[in-house]
């Protein structure tokens, strides 16, 4: 009888976790919108952004090309906690951050051996339709790069 009901607290607790984690407004596929947004040269564009619940944590998945338009993919999970947890994939970074501001706002913070490379503001729009991305840092080269992206739900 205890067993039972130790597993159907888990059971319970990974559902509230879930149910948590699809009601966030980041949560989803969002592909890049490239007319409604500007780069500066050199700079990645992330052109399809995947947020998906991983347990009790989020896994983000990030697909598009590097400032020389080589394909780039890196994958980070962790929590919108402000806590650097690891990135792969990505050569300007090792440790990547994401920090809940709002229901609709976060910031990210991207670093490469201990020092900052990247940061940016994340807005999901009130509607939910549309995501933007301000982002500055330097590139893998060290030159300064900045970035508005706009990403379409899908």
């Amino acid at each position: 009888m205890r067993a039972r009901m130790i597993a159907v607290a888990v059971v319970l607790c990974l559902a509230g976790a879930a149910v948590c984690l699809a009601d966030d407004a980041q949560m989803g596929t969002w592909k890049l919108n490239e007319a409604k947004s500007k780069f500066s040269p050199g700079a990645m564009k992330n052109t399809m952004v995947v947020y998906e619940a991983a347990g009790d944590s989020v896994k983000v998945t990030v697909d598009g090309v590097d400032g020389d338009g080589k394909p780039a993919h890196n994958e980070w999970t962790g929590k919108f906690d402000g806590k650097d947890y690891s990135v792969t994939g990505d050569p300007n970074a090792d440790m990547r951050s994401y920090k809940k501001v709002n229901d609709h706002t976060l910031t990210v913070t991207n670093k490469k051996d201990s020092k900052v490379t990247m940061s940016a503001r994340v807005v999901v729009s009130a509607d939910g339709k549309t995501r933007t991305t301000t982002a500055s840092g330097k590139d893998a080269k060290g030159q300064k790069v900045s970035s508005t992206a706009v990403y379409d739900k899908q």
